[in-house]
């Protein structure tokens, strides 16, 4: 199982970005990561210097999101939902999305789910609730 540090995540995106910039060619997982990253250019900032980017602090006291969290949540989500772990979490995903005219709309959403689902986690002690989740992501795709 691969389990990056914050530093892998944080200069694997630089580099995707940096790659992405300098038109080189990128791998599968590198493709998916461009495409969310194209969908947030106002990180692009955060990208730019991967040294810079490793040493700063995101903790939220200067009123932004860490991108690097975000970016890999939507990158966790587009991977479950093409192994369709946990089961149900594509459907549940691909109604959202349809509800709202937007797949980037629906990931925003299901990373709602999905944090609450590991906070919950993290505070029981006990595993993340998959069902949970999949059951918060479908009670968004049902509701105006």
């Amino acid at each position: 199982m691969f389990n990056p540090s914050q530093d892998d995540v944080r200069r694997f995106f630089c580099g995707v970005h940096a790659k992405t910039r300098a038109g080189q060619p990128l791998d599968a997982l590198e493709t998916l990561a461009s495409q969310w990253l194209a969908e947030h250019p106002e990180y692009d900032p955060d990208l730019a210097d991967a040294d810079a980017a490793v040493a700063r602090a995101y903790d939220g006291s200067d009123g932004r999101n860490n991108p690097f969290l975000h970016l890999a949540m939507h990158l966790s989500i587009s991977e479950q939902c093409s192994i369709d772990q946990p089961r149900g979490i594509r459907q549940a995903v691909e109604l959202l999305a349809a509800r709202r005219s937007s797949l980037h709309d629906a990931h925003h959403e299901a990373m709602e789910c999905l944090g609450q689902m590991l906070w919950d986690s993290q505070r029981s002690g006990r595993p993340p609730d998959g069902q949970a989740y999949i059951d918060c992501v479908q009670r968004r795709a049902t509701r105006s």
